[in-house]
């Protein structure tokens, strides 16, 4: 009964170690930066897992608003904020508080 209970409970440390490990491995980083009241270039490539940092160089605060309400950032002047892809598809994005400000991101599933 014991040898049975501790061969289940290192298949499940197995288990949970290998979801950590492809978690932790994650996919990779991209930068969209905020300047000048717009979004600078927008990665293509992306895939979930995928994470990107939103960078406000302006001097005043932008969002990063997905329109399916996904995401909501709110990043003040100089401030950086991070977003972790988590589903595929077409996802548009606006800021709340400049109406000229938008765009989409394209994520692939892995």
């Amino acid at each position: 009964m014991v040898k049975r209970i501790l061969l289940s409970l290192a298949a499940a440390a197995a288990l949970a170690g290998a979801h950590a490990s492809s978690a932790q491995t994650g996919g990779h980083e991209y930068t969209i930066t905020m300047s000048s009241m717009s979004y600078g270039k927008i990665p293509s490539g992306l895939k979930v897992g995928d994470t990107i940092v939103w960078v406000n160089r302006d001097t005043v605060p932008h969002t990063a608003t997905a329109r399916d309400k996904s995401f909501d950032l709110r990043i003040f002047p100089g401030k950086t904020a991070r977003l972790t892809l988590q589903k595929a598809g077409s996802i548009p994005f606006i800021c709340i508080y400049h109406a000229a400000m938008r765009g989409t991101l394209n994520v692939a599933a892995n």
